[in-house]
C-alpha cells in the first residue's frame, strides 16, 4: 500500500510515530516504524511450519520489506520527475508511506501515483522468468525451502499490485481515479468522486473481512474509511467556503 500525504505533519500516522532511520538512499530517508518488528514476529509464528527452516519464513518478511520499499521508490522518483520533492519513505505494517509533493497537475499527480504500480507490474516478468529459468535447472528438487519461498514472493508481489489497484481512496487505485477525473471534472470534484468510491469501497472492505475473520483486513478497511471520510469533509468544507 501507498499512502502520500505532502503535509506529513497532517497525517495522523505521522503524527503519530516518524519510525526511525535505517538508511538513506539518493537523498530519501527511509524509515520503520517500530511495530514493523512486532507484525513480523506475528506473521513469522503463524507461517510456522510452512519451510523447513525458519529462516526461510525471515527471508520471505525481508522480501516483503523490499518489494513495498521498491514500490516507494518508484513514486519517490516519479514525483521527482514531474519536479516536484520526495525526501521520505516510511515503512510501516500496513506497507508504506512515500511522503512526495508533486506539482498540482493532474499529469503529475498520475505519473506520481502511477509509478508505484508499475514496479509491481515490472517485477511480474523478473521474477517469472527467474523462476522458470531456476525450476529447469531443478531448484524445486535440490532447494524445496527456495523454490517455495521464490514462488511465495512472486505472489505476494502479484497481491501488493491488485490490492493496491483497488479503487478506495487513499490506495494507488483511489488516487490514480482521482488523478484521471482531475482532467474533466478539476481537483475538488475528482477529489469527491474518489471518496465517495472510497467510502463504498472501504465498506466493502468491512463486509470482506467479517465474511473471512480477517482481521488484518478489518484494519485496511478501517484505514480506507478513515482516509476517504476526511476526504470528502476536506470537499465540503471547500465547496462551503465563500
Amino acid at each position: 500500500m501507498s499512502f502520500r500525504d505532502p503535509e506529513p505533519t497532517s497525517n495522523p500516522l505521522s503524527r503519530a510515530a516518524e519510525g526511525f532511520r535505517i538508511f538513506t538512499f539518493s537523498g530519501i530517508d527511509v524509515r520503520l516504524h517500530w511495530m514493523w518488528f512486532l507484525v513480523a514476529a506475528w506473521q513469522m509464528d503463524q507461517r510456522k511450519g510452512v519451510y523447513q527452516s525458519p529462516l526461510w519464513m525471515v527471508c520471505e518478511y525481508l522480501g516483503l520489506f523490499l518489494l513495498v520499499l521498491l514500490h516507494e521508490f518508484g513514486h519517490a522518483f516519479a514525483c521527482r520527475q514531474t519536479g516536484g520533492s520526495a525526501n521520505r519513505i516510511l515503512l510501516w505494517p500496513l506497507g508504506g508511506v512515500a511522503y512526495v509533493s508533486a506539482p498540482q497537475r493532474p499529469g503529475a499527480q498520475l505519473w506520481t501515483i502511477a509509478a508505484g504500480p508499475l514496479v509491481n507490474l515490472a517485477l511480474i516478468p523478473v521474477l517469472w522468468i527467474l523462476g522458470s529459468v531456476l525450476f529447469s535447472m531443478g531448484l524445486l528438487e535440490m532447494h524445496p525451502d527456495a523454490w517455495r519461498f521464490l514462488r511465495t514472493l512472486t505472489f505476494i508481489n502479484i497481491v501488493l499490485l491488485v490490492f493496491n489497484m483497488l479503487p478506495i481512496f487513499p490506495l494507488d487505485g483511489g488516487q490514480i481515479l482521482r488523478s484521471v477525473l482531475w482532467f474533466f471534472i478539476g481537483p475538488l470534484k475528482s477529489l469527491k468522486v474518489a471518496s465517495i468510491v472510497g467510502l463504498f469501497g472501504g465498506a466493502c472492505l468491512v463486509g470482506y473481512a467479517l465474511w473471512t475473520m480477517s482481521i488484518w483486513t478489518g484494519v485496511l478497511a478501517f484505514y480506507a474509511l478513515s482516509q476517504s471520510w476526511s476526504a470528502f469533509q476536506a470537499v465540503r468544507s471547500a465547496e462551503t467556503r465563500p
